[in-house]
């Protein structure tokens, strides 16, 4: 996919296995993909949402735990 494909959000979910619920719920607390909105629509470069996922890649639940209780800038 190219990085500058954008996904809509069911699409964004579906790609991070997550609800579209999950994703609403992080978007809505800061703590998602960083998202563009078109309009009243809400769309997801797919750089974005490996970006995301890559920035809470860890080794281990200690660390993970521990990045994540830090804020979203830690992890």
């Amino acid at each position: 996919m190219d990085a500058t494909t954008f996904l809509t959000q069911n699409e964004a979910a579906e790609f991070l296995r997550l609800s579209p619920r999950t994703l609403e719920r992080h978007r809505v607390a800061g703590t998602g993909p960083k998202f563009t909105k078109l309009g009243r629509r809400v769309v997801y470069r797919f750089s974005e949402l490996d970006t995301w996922a890559t920035e809470r890649t860890f080794t281990s639940t200690a660390e993970a735990d521990e990045a994540l209780a830090a804020g979203p800038e830690a992890a």
